[in-house]
């Protein structure tokens, strides 16, 4: 979570990876910051404009309320996540980082297949 001062007070900039994801307004951030950015990529974040993206969040958090394996799935994708944001918080990485850079994108990309293969299934099973 970053927290950027702009007239007086904090602005809070949600940017964690927790399943399901939750998206907090960051108030006239995006405004004074709009090209902040990592290695990684553009950490702007904002408010969910696409609605449709609503009942596929909504799935999702009956999966992590109902589901076990989904739940277990997620939690260890937000560990990766957070891992991954510790690495790219450095200003270089050695040999030895890069490659668990590549080795936890990897891990977490293969949960996230594995965590769409269940919401797959589940959609599956209600039409």
């Amino acid at each position: 979570m970053l927290r950027w001062p702009v007239d007086g007070y904090a602005v809070v900039h949600n940017n964690s990876r927790d399943y399901p994801p939750s998206f907090a307004v960051a108030h006239k951030a995006t405004a004074l910051f709009p090209n902040h950015s990592t290695r990684r990529g553009n950490l702007t974040g904002g408010i969910a404009l696409n609605m449709e993206r609503k009942p596929e969040e909504e799935l999702k958090a009956h999966l992590m309320e109902t589901n076990d394996e989904f739940r277990r799935l997620a939690v260890q994708h937000s560990e990766f996540a957070r891992k991954l944001d510790a690495l790219e918080s450095l200003s270089h990485l050695t040999d030895e980082e890069q490659l668990e850079e590549t080795r936890l994108k990897k891990l977490k990309l293969r949960l996230k297949d594995q965590m769409e293969a269940i919401l797959h299934q589940y959609r599956s099973q209600v039409a």
